[in-house]
C-alpha cells in the first residue's frame, strides 16, 4: 500500500501534487541510503542506474502540466540522511519535480502538519505514518478524500513554500 497510493493518486492528478517531508530521517536501512553512506554516490550521468519506476509516474504526471512539488523542512547542521536526501535529489528534478528546502530555523513561527504526507488536486490527502524509528509505521500510509483537510494541508504548506531556497540555490549547512 506504501508506495501503491501514492502511485496511483499521481496518476490520476489532475493538476497539483505537492509533497511536505518534515522528518530528519526515516528507513535508515535502506540500501541505497548505506551504499551512500559507504561511499557509493549516483552516477547522474549513468541514467539507467538511478531511475526507478516512481520517477516514470511524476514523469507521466509533470509531461500532463501536473505540478509536483516536494518541501522538505530540514534541521541544520543537517543530519546524514538529509544530506543523503540532498545528493539524491537529481532524479527527481529529472522527472520534473520542483524541490524546495526550508531550514527549520525560518519555520519557527509556522504551524505545519503533523505528518508528512501528499496532497493531490486539492482533495486528497495521504499521510505517512512512521514510527520513532524512522521506519514505517504498522498503519504505513493513509488515504484520505477530505478538501477541507488537504485545505488546511495546502494552507501551511504554501507559507512553507515562499520560505523555502529552490534545491539548485540550497546548500546544506
Amino acid at each position: 500500500m506504501r508506495s501503491t497510493a501514492v502511485r496511483e493518486q499521481s496518476a490520476r492528478a489532475r493538476c497539483s501534487a505537492v509533497h511536505p517531508e518534515m522528518r530528519d530521517g526515516c528507513t535508515l536501512d535502506d540500501p541505497e541510503f548505506i551504499a551512500w553512506q559507504q561511499g557509493r554516490w549516483l552516477d547522474p550521468a549513468d541514467r539507467e542506474s538511478w531511475w526507478r519506476s516512481r520517477l516514470d509516474v511524476v514523469a507521466e504526471a509533470t509531461g500532463r502540466g501536473v505540478a509536483v512539488r516536494r518541501l522538505r523542512v530540514v534541521p541544520e547542521p543537517v543530519a546524514d540522511y538529509i544530506r543523503y536526501e540532498y545528493a539524491v535529489t537529481f532524479p527527481n528534478i529529472a522527472a520534473g519535480e520542483d524541490v524546495w528546502w526550508l531550514p527549520r530555523s525560518r519555520a519557527g513561527d509556522l504551524l505545519l502538519p503533523g505528518l508528512d504526507g501528499w496532497v493531490m488536486d486539492d482533495e486528497v490527502v495521504i499521510l505517512h505514518h512512521f514510527a520513532g524509528n524512522g521506519q514505517w509505521a504498522e498503519a504505513g500510509m493513509e488515504v484520505r478524500t477530505d478538501p477541507d483537510l488537504a485545505q488546511r494541508y495546502l494552507a501551511a504548506y504554501e507559507v512553507a513554500w515562499e520560505r523555502a531556497t529552490p534545491h539548485a540555490d540550497y546548500r546544506p549547512a
